[in-house]
């Protein structure tokens, strides 16, 4: 089929690059569409769209073998009778074996002047039950020497697809049918992706076969080797950009080294109230060895809720001291910097080491000292939050930065601390989380950092016991709190939303704080309550009360997830837990457990829940370990948004690969593309000028989560 396009837009553009309009069958109105709904602005974008799943059109069914667990067939019959019935056209096909009703409701007039008695076709559809008989719903139909033509005895991919775009017409014979045209007029264009040698020593197919087959494969063989070319090159070209960028760095970027410990982090280490656990010691010898190699540290800790995260990063923070620097750790909220410098002032006793804090509501006095104090070398170590990040705050000789949830922070905000450092040469950099993270995401969104995991807990910590309850056991859960606070314990009660929303039936705070008071009347019950919309004083002042044990409940939103430490608190209730995500139910929980009394998690839900609802609910209960979850949740939901924040998505867009499922697809490519680059860092050898071309696309410019700027 020729591509009827004019000499100008030819001369013009590529195939590849041609506007979607011009592609026969779609035209303007259907290129608005495929451009809203699916992304796709050329010819180039179409044949990068991949089927998600095949339907075997490799052979016919007779009509009376047809059964109702079949995903789609396709029959071949003879029209018995067509006739309109109540606007609907019934249609009764027959074969040898037996008859069955197709009906179609759309295209009607079209449809009947086709499908004649006695005239024969190719029908293609999901059998369903009506009446105690089978009939198809609006069927593909093709002629028999159309089918064969159009290569319907094969495998046919099914699209990804909106009800806009079935609604327009582009149903997925539609786009089968454009993305042949799509492919006949592109295929001789596509340039290779891969080196000659990649393709020999993987046994990879070119990238036109690939293509080809990817969208009309002769068979599952050749479907399948498609498929591991394309996934292996996504998997492979997205972690040469972020290690070529790691090589980059490491081999440009000059660090402050560090050879001491000092006799600060040895007093402090002697002192500990408890021993650390073998994962934490483990991560303080890889931090050491980064701060004394002479290259800069960027470095990702990861550790589940109350794993010792902090511990680590004070132990991190002497090892700067130790040496004659300062060390800075940036929190996100104001209650989590104040919960830091309250815990770091307490690990610091006997060192002799200066701690300060400066938060956006410290005072004015306060803060002229704490400048002066990190300008003339006194402070040194300094906790905050966005406040350190203000051009008046300098420092006389910065050597770490540790950034806690780093996701909180914006990268050009971050950027601000590379012009502090005094040196000029950058800081050493600990970036922390909570948020579990699933090695083969961390590999992708941190893939140019070196990942630290605590992956075990402190001895003593007791688990928490995870109970799933329905709302109409309101009752007996007021009357189990209410015991539970007879005992001197404190409660958290966390909703999903501020304010009612007409389109969600969820418990609110509102709703949920007057139910809470009028269930537990003051003065004997006293209940504080935070959200995201007070204002920072506010939020601190409730959230103040509840951890110095003046309130008894604490009524939220999830804006509590992040770091509140009260050891007290021994129930966490988790209103409308349907709503949450499994990475966001975990980090509630997180916030109880951390005393030595025996902690609950109760999950609240309404009685309809769907699969997936139910499966999330049903491994909160089954296990605490946050990785565990992490991977669930990611199989669950996909990649893009685990940490609930945008910056979770991916630094390219996979459009075959998944990162749930070809994780050890994605090691492997890994490992390939370190191998080429310690052999050849900058891709300078003739035969990689392939994958040189190909990093300098514009899909492959990745953000840089190594550096903080």
């Amino acid at each position: 089929m020729t591509i009827p396009l004019s000499e100008e837009v030819m001369e013009k553009q590529s195939a590849l690059e041609t506007d979607i309009q011009f592609l026969p069958g779609v035209g303007p109105r259907r290129a608005r569409m495929l451009a809203q709904e699916l992304d796709i602005h050329s010819f180039g974008d179409l044949i990068r769209l991949y089927p998600y799943r095949y339907v075997d059109r490799s052979s016919l069914t007779d009509i009376a073998d047809i059964r109702s667990d079949a995903a789609a067939v396709q029959v071949r019959a003879r029209v018995r009778s067509a006739e309109m019935k109540d606007k609907r056209l019934s249609v009764i096909l027959e074969d040898r074996t037996g008859s069955i009703e197709a009906v179609f409701f759309k295209g009607v007039k079209w449809m009947s002047g086709r499908l004649l008695p006695g005239t024969e076709w190719i029908f293609f559809g999901k059998p369903q039950l009506f009446n105690g008989r089978f009939n198809f719903v609006h069927p593909e139909v093709d002629s028999p020497e159309k089918a064969i033509s159009q290569g319907s005895g094969k495998l046919t991919g099914i699209y990804p697809s909106t009800e806009k775009l079935k609604n327009a017409g582009i149903t997925g014979k539609v786009m089968n049918r454009l993305m042949a045209s799509a492919l006949q007029a592109c295929l001789p264009e596509v340039e290779e992706s891969l080196p000659s040698y990649i393709l020999g020593e993987k046994g990879l197919p070119d990238i036109r076969t690939a293509l080809r087959d990817i969208h009309f494969p002769t068979d599952q063989t050749r479907l399948e080797r498609a498929s591991s070319r394309l996934k292996f090159e996504e998997l492979f070209y997205l972690q040469l950009s972020l290690l070529k960028q790691k090589y980059v760095r490491s081999r440009n970027a000059k660090g402050i080294c560090m050879p001491r410990v000092g006799e600060t982090f040895n007093k402090c280490y002697e002192s500990l109230p408890f021993p650390l656990t073998g994962a934490q010691k483990r991560v303080i010898r890889e931090i050491r060895e980064d701060m004394r190699s002479g290259h800069q540290m960027n470095r990702l800790l990861q550790g589940d809720v109350g794993s010792g995260k902090t511990m680590v990063a004070v132990l991190s923070a002497l090892i700067a001291v130790g040496n004659g620097y300062q060390a800075c750790i940036m929190a996100p909220t104001e209650v989590l910097a104040q919960q830091h410098f309250r815990n770091i002032g307490k690990y610091l006793e006997g060192t002799g080491v200066t701690v300060s804090l400066l938060t956006g509501s410290s005072r004015t006095a306060q803060r002229r000292e704490v400048h002066e104090g990190l300008l003339n070398g006194s402070i040194k170590i300094i906790v905050g939050t966005h406040a350190l990040l203000e051009d008046n705050v300098q420092f006389s000789n910065l050597g770490l930065a540790i950034i806690d949830e780093q996701h909180r922070f914006g990268v050009e905000q971050r950027s601000r601390l590379w012009n502090k450092t005094g040196s000029g040469i950058p800081p050493h950099v600990l970036v922390m989380t909570a948020t579990p993270i699933p090695r083969t995401l961390a590999m992708t969104l941190y893939g140019d950092l070196d990942v630290s995991v605590i992956d075990e807990l402190p001895p003593g910590r007791k688990p928490v016991k995870t109970i799933h309850i329905f709302e109409n056991r309101r009752l007996a859960l007021n009357n189990f709190l209410k015991d539970q606070i007879a005992l001197g314990r404190q409660v958290f009660v966390v909703y999903p939303l501020i304010s009612e929303s007409e389109k969600m039936d969820y418990k609110n705070l509102e709703q949920g704080y007057e139910d809470i008071c009028n269930a537990f009347p003051y003065p004997r019950y006293k209940v504080a309550y935070v959200h995201g919309k007070q204002t920072n004083e506010d939020k601190n002042m409730f959230m103040k009360a509840f951890s110095d044990g003046r309130a008894d409940i604490l009524v939220a939103t999830s804006v509590i997830e992040v770091g509140v430490d009260v050891p007290n608190a021994s129930v966490m209730v988790i209103e409308s837990a349907e709503r949450f995500g499994l990475s966001q139910l975990h980090q509630l929980r997180g916030r109880v457990g951390r005393g030595s009394e025996k902690s609950y998690c109760i999950l609240v839900s309404g009685q309809k829940l769907s699969r997936e609802s139910s499966r999330r609910i049903e491994l909160m209960c089954s296990t605490e370990d946050g990785f565990v979850l992490a991977e669930e949740d990611m199989k669950m939901r996909g990649p893009g948004d685990l940490e609930g924040t945008q910056q979770s998505g991916l630094p390219v867009r996979l459009g075959i690969a998944s990162l749930a499922r070809d994780g050890l697809l994605l090691s492997e490519a890994r490992n390939y593309a370190d191998s080429i680059l310690a052999s050849d860092p900058a891709l300078e050898k003739e035969e990689n000028g392939i994958l040189l071309r190909e990093l300098r696309k514009e899909k492959y410019e990745m953000k840089d989560y190594s550096r903080i700027s």
